[in-house]
């Protein structure tokens, strides 16, 4: 009875994904039209347009909306790998794929004792419910090789710190899956591909690292958790505006200088908190890496001066590999991120005027969905620290092995 209802929950997860999918690809093949902005004008016009530059042997240096990593290259030119189809089409496409490949490695993370399905459940029904932006952006290609390196931290950790490296060069949030990581094995890997990648991306393509500067220049954007502060600002006499800046709408005026400035200054404290865990942590299980991974995304998304609703998929990833663990402390975290999933794709695109005039809706609605993200960054935090962290009482009264010689790790 057992593996006949384990194959009737596959065949379950299977067809749903297959579902929710196909409607995903007929939103953004414009086949369904999906209520509130074109999500598709992202591939169709601006990395159609960094693609014709790519293809020339050089980065649009130029091109102050080009703020990624070198290897986010790679992403944009994919399509070419379909020729017979058109660029959008070839790229969802392959975001299609990315999206197969990832449920694939939550599946096989499900095998096995202590592991649990549950992660495979969270991708499929987390993806659709943040709507058609899923596959007009990359990210979900990155998520993709994050939750790879993730799963691979047990027992290949040259893997994934390989890919955890790559990930990081394709758009910079993976990194923070490092902090997680013990084995000195996955750091000397990660340290050799990333010098290596990006060495040779400095080499053959002018204008690799360009996109530091454009990055450092961004302003606080409509959806940030401190962008809460001008919605309601606007309404008691603020004069500032709202503008399309370093390509995404942010607010412009007096004061939002000191917003962006407080949201690195939190972000800054999430990692200090985090290398702080690192240093403190002694009690280390098999998903005690994915559970820090998630952590310190939510972490650095909740602080970002960017909360763009792509973002989320970066979430949903790192969460489900989190329950791929039966013993995953992060259970109550994944549920609210799942939460904000619907909230997401109802600020953006459907509502996405609202937000922009920061009406009551617009405000209503981003209140919750980082009111949401803030919760789960909480409680995550929490739940790794006591589960990882020796309370005061626990500790020795005699004096122990050093810190050096407790987290020693053969490599």
């Amino acid at each position: 009875m057992e593996p006949t209802a384990a194959r009737g929950s596959l065949a379950g997860l299977l067809g749903i994904w297959g579902l929710t999918r196909a409607a995903l690809l007929l939103c953004v093949l414009k086949v369904v039209v999906f209520p509130g902005p074109d999500v598709t004008s992202d591939v169709s016009v601006i990395y159609r347009g960094w693609y014709d530059v790519l293809v020339t042997g050089t980065f649009p240096q130029d091109d102050v909306t080009w703020q990624y990593p070198p290897a986010a290259a790679l992403a944009v030119l994919s399509p070419a790998v379909l020729p017979f189809l058109e660029y959008a089409t070839a790229f969802f496409v392959l975001a299609l794929v990315a999206d197969a490949a990832a449920l694939a490695l939550l599946l096989r993370g499900a095998r096995g004792t202590g592991r649990s399905r549950r992660g495979a459940w969270l991708w499929v029904a987390g993806v659709p419910l943040l709507g058609p932006t899923v596959y007009a952006r990359y990210d979900v290609m990155v998520t993709a090789v994050a939750v790879a390196a993730l799963l691979a931290a047990g027992r290949h950790p040259r893997l994934a710190g390989a890919l955890m490296a790559f990930g990081a060069l394709l758009k910079v949030w993976p990194a923070l899956l490092l902090l997680a990581v013990r084995r000195r094995a996955a750091w000397v890997s990660a340290a050799v591909t990333g010098v290596a990648v990006a060495g040779l991306f400095a080499v053959l393509m002018p204008g690799a690292f360009a996109f530091l500067g454009f990055q450092r220049d961004r302003g606080t954007e409509v959806e940030s958790l401190g962008s809460l502060v001008f919605h309601v600002a606007r309404h008691h006499g603020w004069d500032g505006e709202v503008l399309l800046n370093y390509g995404s709408v942010e607010f412009l005026g007096p004061y939002v200088s000191w917003v962006s400035t407080g949201a690195l200054f939190l972000t800054g404290a999430a990692l200090a908190w985090l290398v702080l865990w690192r240093l403190l942590a002694t009690r280390f299980a098999p998903h005690t890496a994915a559970d820090a991974a998630f952590t310190a995304v939510l972490l650095f998304t909740v602080t970002s001066r960017v909360i763009s609703p792509q973002y989320m998929v970066w979430l949903v990833g790192t969460a489900a590999v989190c329950l791929c663990f039966r013993e995953s402390r992060m259970g109550r975290p994944a549920a609210l991120v799942l939460v904000a999933c619907p909230v997401t794709m109802l600020e953006f695109p459907v509502w996405f005027g609202h937000v922009v005039a920061s009406d009551a809706l617009g405000i209503t609605l981003l209140a919750v969905r980082n009111g949401l993200l803030v919760t789960a960054s909480l409680l995550a935090a929490r739940a790794l620290w006591r589960a990882t962290v020796p309370a005061r009482r626990e500790l020795p009264s005699t004096p122990g092995p050093s810190w050096a010689e407790r987290t020693r790790v053969p490599s």
